[in-house]
């Protein structure tokens, strides 16, 4: 039986019950993050809490206590002792009647449980098929809240066709996927949009761009066009629980040769070196 944690108490999953007046239940009114376990181990932990705070304090929770939360997540991977999987974290603003206005005086409850995943070895060799479609979402892109309700549409949209992941795009120039942060490679060169308020920066993201410094590989933060995209060398995609992932296919055009390419297969190289290196992978 799994352990879960919330609103200040660790219990069995069969177990947990969760406040209806919980303002992410009734709004989606906080922010949540997503780390991957290797071997039992962390990956990036420090990184995603950074993160987790500033999207805190992004929608006005300043009074998240840092420490406690990765007391909290220590605590519960222990537990758990899951091999290989992620731990969600969900903080939200409190627990109060349903009133747009914040509620006075009401602690952040924090909601926080794991699951097994094993690595996507399968995608990340063979490569994935992807479409394209509007980025219709609002201009805080770079909080990762609860208000995902956009990004469910589109990656149900993916799923629709076939595909499974949704490249999304405002006026013609490309930000991210529905789950995930979008690469291109054109003539050697790396690129992603940067990171500013149209995307989340993935954790995955800047470890890939880490790679590709010290791999020598040029890079550049530079938005690119749908057009690009579907002129590129190679394309990958990147996320907490689908690491580096090459794309074959978008809208049903063959992205080059349709195999994984050179640079996207260097910079899996170099990540995997990161988790071995940290001894997260027997």
């Amino acid at each position: 039986m799994k352990i879960s944690y919330y609103n200040g108490e660790f219990k069995n999953d069969d177990e947990v019950t969760v406040d209806y007046n919980d303002r992410a239940f009734y709004f989606g009114d906080g922010v949540y993050e997503v780390v991957r376990v290797y071997n039992n181990e962390f990956f990036t932990l420090e990184e995603h809490m950074d993160r987790l705070v500033r999207s805190a304090s992004e929608i006005g929770i300043d009074n998240l206590d840092r420490s406690r939360m990765v007391e909290i997540v220590t605590q519960l991977n222990e537990k758990n002792n899951i091999d290989n999987g992620s731990i969600y974290i969900q903080v939200s603003r409190g627990i109060g009647k349903r009133n747009h206005a914040y509620p006075l005086d009401k602690s952040p409850v924090v909601l926080a449980y794991m699951n097994e995943i094993s690595r996507p070895t399968a995608q990340m060799e063979d490569g994935i098929s992807t479409i394209t479609a509007d980025d219709y979402r609002w201009l805080k892109c770079h909080v990762k809240s609860l208000n995902l309700l956009a990004n469910v549409m589109e990656k149900e949209r993916a799923v629709r066709a076939g595909a499974h992941e949704t490249i999304l795009h405002r006026d013609g120039v490309v930000t991210e996927g529905s789950s995930t942060n979008v690469f291109i490679v054109k003539d050697g060169v790396l690129r992603t949009h940067p990171a500013d308020n149209m995307i989340l920066n993935g954790i995955t993201r800047l470890e890939v761009l880490k790679v590709a410094e010290a791999r020598n590989i040029p890079y550049e933060e530079k938005a690119f066009t749908v057009d690009e995209l579907m002129d590129a060398d190679e394309i990958f995609i990147t996320s907490t629980t689908q690491e580096v992932t090459p794309v074959t296919e978008v809208d049903k055009k063959t992205v080059a040769n349709g195999s994984k390419g050179e640079v996207t297969h260097a910079i899996q190289e170099g990540f995997d070196e990161k988790i071995h290196k940290l001894n997260l992978v027997k």
